[in-house]
């Protein structure tokens, strides 16, 4: 072989080697990020549970409030509280199976 191939050869062999080296680094990233998203989406669904019961109790004595004071709008107060309770236990959920 000639000098020329040898260098040319020497510095593919070099720039394979860096590309193995980087495409490591790489991936123990990803893998460290995942592991830090889904350590923290434990308590980031309780925390959504949370805020839904207050949220939840306020409702409730809204919809409470309005029967006892004889409000007509009293039922559509109610099933739209009654939808936003279930659409935040179902988003909760699917995104825990989705992520985890």
């Amino acid at each position: 072989m000639n000098t020329t191939k040898r260098i040319f050869f020497m510095a593919a062999c070099l720039m394979a080697a860096g590309a193995l080296y980087a495409q490591g680094n790489g991936q123990a990233g990803i893998t460290e990020a995942t592991q830090m998203v889904t350590s923290y989406f434990d308590p980031g669904t309780k925390l959504v549970y949370a805020i839904g019961a207050v949220v939840g109790l306020i409702g409730g004595i809204k919809v409470y409030n309005k029967f006892s004071s004889g409000d007509p709008d009293t039922s559509k107060t109610a099933a739209s509280w009654f939808g936003a309770c279930i659409f935040l236990i179902v988003a909760a959920t699917i995104l825990r199976s989705f992520f985890l």
